[in-house]
C-alpha cells in the first residue's frame, strides 16, 4: 500500500505537472476564446482546445508513468510537496482523463433535429442541452430570442476544463490545503454547469443553487478538519500527520474528531448516505452531458482523494474511523438500493444507483491494504464509462419538448430502437454485475478485498443490496422490451438518431464494459501496480 523507497526532494518540478498545466492552460486558452473569437468561430475552437488538451494530458501520465515504471522509486514531490506524483495518482488522472473524453464529446453535441411530433418538416429548437444564454430570466423574451436565434452556449467548455483540472489535483494532492483548493476548484465550475439546463431552467437553477449551498457546507466541514488535524499534528501534509497519528504525541481528540470532519466533507462529495441529499436533485437538474461528467469524474476524483487521506494520513486510526464508514457503506448500499426502487424518473434512478454504487466501493476501501485500494480503483475506472454511456442514451430518448425522463414512457422502446434499448439493458446489466460485463468484476474485485480485509458482513450486505437494485435495473429492462408504449399519450417518446459525438460517447463506454468484462485481467494488473502510494 505505501512504498518504503527512497523519496525524491520536493521541488517545482514542471514536467511532473504536466498534465494538470495542460487541463489548466487550455481552460484558460478557453477563457480567451470566449473573449476574442467571433461567436461563430467558438464552437469548433472549443471543441478542439478540449479534445487536444485531454490527449496531450494523457500522453504526458503515460510518460510519466512509463518513468515511474522504470525506476526504484515509489514517487516523488512537486510544487514544494504539495503535490505527490505516485501510481496512484497517476491511475487516477490516467481513468479521469479517459472518462473526460466521451463526456466532453456528449457535452460538444451540438444538432438541429426534425420534429418528433406529426409534422416532421418543422424545425426543433437546437437539441443541445444548454440554454442559449443563461443569464436571461427564464421564459422570458430575452430568452426566446436567443433561442430564435440559435444561441449556443460555449462557455462550458472552459468551465469543463476548470473542473477537470481540480479533478487531476484532488487526488494528487500531499496536504489538506492543496486538496482543499483542488476541492475547490473542481467544484465551483460544477454549480455553474449545473444551473445551464436548456429546458427546465427553474428545476436546473434550483439543482444548482442546492449543490452550491451543500457543497458550501461540506467544503467548511473538511477546512474544519484539517484545521483540528494541523492543531494535533502541528503540519497539513499527510505525511506529517500520518507519522504524528503514528506516534501518538498530540491529543487523539483532536485527531478523531479532525477526521470525522475531513470525512464528512470527501463522502459529501461520492455522495454517500446520509450526505446523498443534493445527487438525485442535482442529477436531475444538471444538463444530462453534465450529470454524466459529474457522476463518473467527481467520483473518481473524490474517492482517489479519501484514499489518500485514509490510507496515507490516517491508517493508524483506523479503529476509530473503520466502524463509523461500516455503518455508512452498509446504509448507502441499501438505502440507495431501496430508495432507487421507488423512483419514477430515469435520471433520479441513475442517480441513486450512483449512491449504491458508492457503497460498492466503500466495501473496498475499508480494507485498508493493498488489495482493497487496488479494487477500488478498478471499479472507479470501469464504472466511470458505464455511467457516461448510461446518461449519453437518456440524451436520445425524447419527444418535442426535450428529454423524456418518466420512466413509464420509455415502454415499448426495444421495438422501436432495439440497438439503443439493448445497449441501455446492457450497462443496466453491468450497474447490476451480472456477469460478462465489467460491473461483474467490479464489484467481485471489492467484495473479495473487503472479505480479505475482515469486513465480511459487509459483503453479505453488498449482495443483499446487489439483489435489491437488480429489480429496477431489470423493470427498465422489461419495460421497454416487453411492455406497450401508452396509446393515450399525446406526446409519445422516441429514440432520436445520435449524432457522431453521442454514437462515440456510447460507443466507448460500451466499448469499456464488454472488454473489460471478457478480459479484465490487464487492467487488474495496471491496478495491482499502481496500488503503492508514495509514503
Amino acid at each position: 500500500m505505501t512504498g518504503d523507497a527512497v523519496v525524491v526532494a520536493p521541488s517545482i518540478e514542471y514536467s511532473q505537472l504536466a498534465p494538470m498545466l495542460i487541463i489548466f492552460g487550455v481552460a484558460v486558452l478557453g477563457v480567451l476564446v470566449e473573449a476574442f473569437f467571433p461567436r461563430s468561430a467558438r464552437y469548433p475552437a472549443h471543441v478542439a482546445l478540449a479534445i487536444g488538451g485531454i490527449g496531450a494530458a494523457l500522453a504526458a501520465v503515460v510518460v510519466l508513468a512509463l518513468s515511474l515504471d522504470g525506476s526504484d522509486s515509489a514517487g516523488s514531490l512537486a510544487m514544494m510537496g504539495s503535490v505527490v506524483i505516485d501510481r496512484p495518482a497517476l491511475f487516477l488522472q490516467g481513468t479521469l482523463l479517459l472518462i473526460a473524453i466521451p463526456s466532453v464529446l456528449l457535452i460538444a453535441e451540438r444538432r438541429v433535429e426534425p420534429s418528433l411530433g406529426a409534422a416532421p418538416k418543422n424545425a426543433l429548437p437546437r437539441a443541445d442541452s444548454f440554454a442559449p444564454q443563461a443569464s436571461t430570466v427564464p421564459g422570458s423574451l430575452a430568452e426566446q430570442q436567443a433561442t430564435h436565434a440559435g444561441v449556443a452556449q460555449t462557455e462550458v467548455f472552459p468551465l469543463t476544463m476548470f473542473a477537470l483540472g481540480g479533478m487531476l489535483l484532488f487526488p494528487a494532492s500531499n496536504d489538506l490545503l492543496t486538496m482543499f483548493v483542488a476541492l475547490e476548484v473542481l467544484s465551483f465550475p460544477l454549480y455553474l454547469l449545473c444551473g445551464l439546463a436548456r429546458r427546465r431552467r427553474l428545476l436546473s437553477q434550483e439543482a444548482a443553487m442546492k449543490y452550491f449551498l451543500l457543497g458550501a457546507f461540506s467544503s467548511a466541514f473538511f477546512l474544519f478538519g484539517s484545521a483540528l488535524l494541523y492543531g494535533y499534528a502541528g503540519s497539513v501534509t499527510l505525511g506529517d500527520i500520518g507519522d504524528a497519528v503514528s506516534l501518538g504525541t498530540g491529543n487523539d481528540a483532536l485527531a478523531v474528531l479532525g477526521t470525522a470532519l475531513v470525512g464528512v466533507g470527501l463522502l459529501f462529495k461520492i455522495g454517500a448516505i446520509p450526505f446523498h441529499s443534493w445527487i438525485p436533485d442535482v442529477y436531475q437538474g444538471a444538463p444530462t452531458p453534465i450529470t454524466a461528467f459529474m457522476a463518473a469524474a467527481t467520483k473518481v476524483a473524490a474517492f482517489g482523494a479519501m484514499t489518500r487521506v485514509f490510507y496515507v494520513a490516517l491508517p493508524d486510526l483506523r479503529s476509530e474511523w473503520r466502524p463509523a464508514l461500516w455503518a455508512v457503506a452498509i446504509a448507502t448500499m441499501l438505502i440507495g438500493a431501496i430508495l432507487a426502487v421507488t423512483q419514477t424518473d430515469i435520471k433520479r434512478m441513475l442517480a441513486y444507483s450512483s449512491i449504491t454504487h458508492a457503497g460498492f466501493i466503500l466495501t473496498g476501501f475499508i480494507a485498508v491494504d493493498a488489495a482493497g485500494l487496488s479494487s477500488t480503483l478498478f471499479y472507479l475506472f470501469v464504472y466511470g464509462f458505464s455511467t457516461v454511456a448510461a446518461f449519453a442514451v437518456v440524451t436520445v430518448v425524447r419527444d418535442e419538448f426535450g428529454e423524456v425522463g418518466d420512466i413509464s414512457r420509455w415502454a415499448g422502446l426495444g421495438k422501436q430502437s432495439p440497438l439503443i434499448a439493448g445497449v441501455f439493458a446492457l450497462l443496466l446489466l453491468a450497474f447490476a454485475g451480472i456477469p460478462l460485463t465489467s460491473g461483474f468484476f467490479g464489484k467481485f474485485a471489492v467484495f473479495q478485498a473487503a472479505a480479505q480485509g475482515g469486513a465480511a458482513p459487509l459483503v453479505v450486505v453488498g449482495v443483499v443490496s446487489s439483489a435489491i437494485a437488480a429489480v429496477f435495473y431489470i423493470r427498465v429492462i422489461v419495460l421497454m422490451f416487453f411492455s406497450e408504449p401508452d396509446s393515450t399519450d399525446s406526446s409519445r417518446a422516441i429514440v432520436v438518431t445520435p449524432s457522431v459525438a453521442t454514437t462515440l460517447t456510447i460507443g466507448i463506454g460500451v466499448g469499456a464494459t464488454i472488454v473489460f468484462g471478457i478480459v479484465p485481467a490487464p487492467l487488474l494488473d495496471l491496478a495491482d501496480r499502481a496500488a503503492v502510494f508514495l509514503s
